[in-house]
């Protein structure tokens, strides 16, 4: 019988590194860079990447749609990367909207901050408004 495996989008190099689930929670490095698949922090997506990161990550991925005008925003970023560090086997990404509108209108953003979660390339939830560090890692922990 054969390991399941998932997909991991590095976030440094942008290749899709095939991983087996008993592996996630061993730090597993990018095959092209050597660099550390899981990071435990959030990354910046731009209109190259975001699509990519969306669809050909299998892991649970928890992306941050903000702006730079948003104050809200701004008070959540800081929470955001707690919620990152606690939960490193979750890919945790943030796409600036009004730097990259066209990026992100595939998406149906209606508020900010809002916090979108994919698996598999597919959105099952998300959450928009401003959350403390403990109530995102509930939020993304109830989707597990």
């Amino acid at each position: 019988m054969s390991e399941k495996n998932a997909h991991v989008v590095c976030p440094h190099c942008q290749a899709t590194n095939r991983v087996p689930d008993s592996k996630l929670s061993a730090a597993p490095n990018c095959g092209k860079c050597a660099k550390p698949l899981l990071t435990a922090t959030p990354h910046e997506l731009n209109a190259q990447t975001v699509s990519k990161v969306i669809q050909k990550n299998e892991v649970l991925t928890i992306v941050d749609f903000w702006a730079s005008w948003c104050q809200p925003c701004l008070m959540m970023a800081p929470e955001f990367k707690i919620a990152a560090s606690q939960l490193p086997q979750i890919v945790f990404a943030k796409i600036q909207t009004d730097k990259y509108e066209q990026a992100a209108a595939p998406y149906n953003i209606r508020s900010l901050p809002t916090m979108v979660a994919f698996k598999n390339g597919k959105e099952i939830a998300r959450q928009s408004g401003a959350l403390p560090s403990h109530q995102i890692v509930q939020w993304v922990q109830s989707l597990k």
